[in-house]
């Protein structure tokens, strides 16, 4: 993402996770934004404004009634200035003044006269976050048409696990892109992604699977949520849910992959079968670990797992169905039968031989098969930037 000649003010407040939005600020420079910092008094007892300064490489904002430096008011100018207001962190305190109007600092007079769009990053003791007063604040204020990222929840320097935490930094900057980019092309749409592949286990320590790193369906999956889809994200492997409408489900095995498939399908909008499902399985699923002794040659029976895409496709009613095909070689050609047979409105297929695509890489070389016969070929770029290539796409063909 870029935010080259886009305004972003932060403003921090006195949590202790105020040092953390140094890192935000760095990153926001680094993409290109202006960015531009008010701290309130309280902020200024963790961090010193001169860091905010060196990182923005802008004045910071600390005073209704400092120096004058400009003949402009300070508070009006900023709010006209910005193209959006982060507010990281966010206090039970800045929550409760913005929600009932009240302005009597620097930020909160900013907050008050913009009518450019405000994410607020919430962030303090659990106790304090589940406070029915704090909950209703927050709750106003999304009414409002604030947006709220939601905390994390793990260990809070209170020295207690809860809701509250600080989000990752790129969490943070994923939701601010998604509020600059305008308007929605999946706005009411819900959609299912499948991710990683599948492993099937033989005994409790070892399993069949696949080289499947899951990349190319959470990217698939991030990208479709930035376009305000609500999406379920079914994946063998951990991932970050960046966005509160995207939702992940996780699973082992084909079986698993399957019943959780088949009970989001009817709802469904789009499906996306971006997992490398195993074809087989072990017949025979040890309850102890095989131990190696006395046993010169293994031998593990097995059988044929559920073809999920098949099953999909030949339920099929208003859903617009997406596949997926890794192969070795005659790419178009296998790619072309598998669209036919499975009964696809789209498939991406890739030649995982080639260099910079497949499975373990963070890139991909795809070419996109639709259903009328035409042909989308892309050379080598990031799963990410292929994932909203795709669901641009996808929205596309919605229409």
């Amino acid at each position: 993402m870029n935010f080259k000649n886009k305004n972003i003010i932060v403003g921090i407040c006195g949590g202790i996770a105020s040092y953390k939005t140094a890192d935000l600020v760095s990153k926001l420079r680094q993409k290109g934004a202006n960015v531009k910092c008010i701290m309130t008094s309280h902020a200024q007892e963790f961090v010193k404004p001169v860091v905010f300064g060196e990182l923005s490489g802008n004045q910071v904002f600390t005073d209704m009634f400092g120096e004058i430096k400009e003949w402009d008011v300070e508070h009006i100018s900023l709010a006209m200035w910005a193209d959006i207001f982060v507010i990281a962190p966010a206090t039970a305190n800045i929550l409760g003044k913005c929600s009932n109007g009240i302005a009597d600092d620097m930020l909160s007079t900013t907050l008050i006269a913009t009518k450019k769009p405000v994410l607020f990053v919430p962030s303090m003791n659990s106790n304090m976050f589940e406070n029915q007063i704090v909950q209703e604040n927050i709750a106003k204020l999304k009414s409002y048409g604030y947006y709220m990222l939601e905390p994390d929840i793990g260990h809070l320097a209170c020295n207690v696990i809860g809701k509250g935490r600080f989000p990752k930094t790129e969490k943070i900057i994923e939701n601010i892109d998604k509020i600059l980019s305008g308007k929605k092309l999946l706005s009411g749409k819900k959609v299912v992604v499948t991710a990683g592949g599948t492993k099937e286990e033989f005994d409790p320590v070892r399993y069949i699977g696949n080289y499947s790193s899951g990349l190319m369906g959470y990217s698939i999956a991030k990208a479709a949520a930035k376009e305000d889809a609500e999406v379920i994200l079914i994946s063998t492997e951990n991932f970050e849910e960046i966005y509160e409408n995207l939702k992940i489900k996780k699973v082992k095995t084909a079986n698993e992959m399957r019943s959780a498939s088949l009970t989001l399908y009817d709802e469904a909008d789009v499906f996306i079968m971006a997992a490398a499902v195993a074809d087989y399985r072990p017949e025979k699923k040890f309850t102890k670990k095989v131990k190696k002794e006395n046993i010169e040659n293994l031998c593990i029976n097995l059988v044929k797992n559920p073809d999920i895409l098949m099953e999909l496709g030949k339920n099929k009613k208003t859903q617009f169905l997406v596949g997926f095909a890794a192969e070795t070689n005659n790419l178009i050609e296998n790619g072309l039968k598998k669209l036919k047979n499975k009964n696809l409105d789209m498939l991406i297929a890739n030649d995982v031989t080639q260099s910079g695509a497949g499975f373990e890489s963070k890139t991909n070389i795809v070419s996109v098969i639709y259903k009328d016969g035409k042909i989308d070929s892309y050379p080598k770029m990031s799963k990410i930037e292929l994932g909203e290539i795709l669901i641009n796409k996808i929205s596309s063909a919605l229409e």
